[in-house]
């Protein structure tokens, strides 16, 4: 599967959001190493603290089927403005990723990319909780 794949599949993922508030869609697309492809999407609480980012949704999945290991993620919103996961879903996915995940962000005419290291350097993990 290549990039505008991925990235399909992310737009087709903000179909399922649930957004009354803030009628923004986001839609997340998790590849793993092996090449498996987990979805999410935003779904939105009156207490917006309690609302679910599109990539953490994604993530959860992939995780509850057993898969630790990823290679890509693609996020893209309705409105298809470059949408970047969050410093929360940045530093959910450092918890199972490498700092060189790859990170497809959705723009109207093209796409963005960046590794996870470069939009969370120096995120908490197990080893700075031990120092």
């Amino acid at each position: 599967m290549d990039d505008d794949e991925l990235i399909d599949h992310a737009r087709e993922a903000t179909a399922s959001a649930h957004v009354p508030y803030s009628e923004y869609r986001v839609g997340a697309a998790l590849e793993t190493a092996d090449g498996t492809v987990f979805l999410g999407c935003n779904i939105e609480n009156a207490n917006y603290s309690n609302s679910l980012h599109a990539e953490e949704v994604a993530l959860a999945e992939a995780v509850k089927n057993g898969h630790h290991d990823f290679a890509r993620l693609a996020v893209a919103s309705s409105e298809r403005d470059g949408v970047l996961p969050c410093g929360m879903c940045r530093q959910s996915l450092s918890e199972f990723c490498d700092d060189d995940l790859r990170v497809l962000c959705d723009e109207e005419d093209s796409k963005s990319e960046y590794r996870l290291g470069e939009l969370l350097p120096d995120a908490i993990s197990a080893e700075t909780l031990g120092r």
